[in-house]
C-alpha cells in the first residue's frame, strides 16, 4: 500500500524554517536604519590624534631633559663635601707645677779629727777640735775657728765662706748652737736650691761644718772670689758681719738655711 504525500497543513520542519526566514526578512525591510554620525566620528578621531601628539611631545621633552641632566651631571666635577670644622677647644691656662719637695733630712756625717774629706772640684775639708779647715785645687788653704770667741755656740747661727770663678763656686762654713741640724740648703739668686753636706766630730758637739758647690752664673767674675760672712739667728734676730777680702761675684746673694729633723728652720743667712 503506497503512503499519501503530506498536505499543506502538515508541513515539516523545513517549511517552518522557510516561513520564519521570510517573516524576519519582511520585518527587516520595514526597519529604516539611522544615518551614520560621520561628523562626530571625525571629530572624535581628530581629538584622539591631538591627545596622542601632545603626549608624544611631552614624553620627548621629558626624555631630552633627562638625557641633558645626565650629561651635565656626568661632565660636572663631583663636589667634595667639606667636613664640618670641629669646635675649637678652650685653651686652659697650664696648671702651675707643684714645688719640688725638699730633700729628705740627712744626719750630719761624723768624721774623725783631721780626717780629710774630698768635697769635689779639688776642694778638701777637715775638722779639728778648734774648728774648720779647707783647701782648694790651687793650693789655697784657710781655717775658721770656733774657739777664738767670734762664734757663740750657745746661740744657733751659720757662717758662709765662698770661693768661685768661671768654673763655679765652692761654699762652706760652720753651723753652731744646735745638735739638731739635719739639712742645709743654699738658694741662689735665680731660685735654684742646692743641698749641702753636713759634717761633725764624734760626741755630737754643738757645732759642725757644711759644704756645697754651685755652677757658675752669667755674672760670676773670671777671677777668684773669696769672702766670709757670719750670722746668728737666736731669739728671732739676725746679726751678721763680713770680713771679705774680695766681694766680686754673686755669692753674697745666696741664701743659706739650716733645718732641724722636723723641717723647722734653725738659722738663716743672710
Amino acid at each position: 500500500m503506497t503512503p499519501e504525500p503530506p498536505t499543506r497543513t502538515e508541513a515539516g520542519p523545513d517549511e517552518a524554517e522557510r516561513r520564519l526566514r521570510a517573516a524576519l526578512a519582511e520585518a527587516a525591510h520595514e526597519v529604516a536604519p539611522a544615518p551614520v554620525p560621520l561628523a562626530a566620528i571625525a571629530r572624535e578621531g581628530r581629538t584622539r590624534r591631538r591627545r596622542r601628539a601632545t603626549a608624544l611631545a611631552s614624553g620627548c621633552a621629558l626624555a631630552v631633559a633627562a638625557v641633558t641632566l645626565t650629561l651635565v651631571q656626568g661632565l660636572s666635577p663631583a663636589r667634595q663635601s667639606v667636613p664640618a670644622r670641629p669646635p675649637v677647644p678652650v685653651q686652659q691656662p697650664p696648671a702651675p707645677s707643684p714645688p719640688s719637695p725638699p730633700a729628705p733630712p740627712r744626719p750630719p756625717r761624723t768624721v774623725a779629727p783631721g780626717e780629710r774629706v774630698a768635697a769635689g772640684g779639688g776642694w778638701t775639708v777637715w775638722l779639728t777640735d778648734d774648728g774648720k779647715h779647707w783647701s782648694g785645687p790651687d793650693g789655697y788653704e784657710n781655717s775658721r775657728s770656733v774657739t777664738d770667741g767670734n762664734v757663740d755656740t750657745d746661740r744657733p747661727g751659720i757662717t758662709h765662706q765662698a770661693q768661685g770663678d768661671a768654673r763655679g763656686t765652692f761654699h762652706s762654713g760652720l753651723y753652731y748652737g744646735t745638735t739638731d741640724a739635719a739639712r742645709m740648703e743654699i738658694t741662689g739668686a735665680n731660685g735654684r736650691k742646692t743641698t749641702a753636706t753636713l759634717l761633725r766630730l764624734p760626741g755630737e758637739p754643738a757645732w759642725g761644718v757644711w759644704y756645697a758647690s754651685t755652677p757658675p752664673t752669667p755674672t760670676t767674675s773670671p777671677g777668684t772670689t773669696t769672702g766670709t760672712t757670719d750670722s746668728g739667728t737666736g731669739a728671732g734676730t739676725t746679726t751678721s758681719s763680713s770680713d771679705n777680702t774680695d766681694t766680686t761675684g754673686t755669692w753674697p746673694e745666696d741664701r743659706v738655711t739650716l733645718y732641724d729633723t722636723t723641717g723647722r728652720i734653725i738659722a738663716t743667712l743672710p
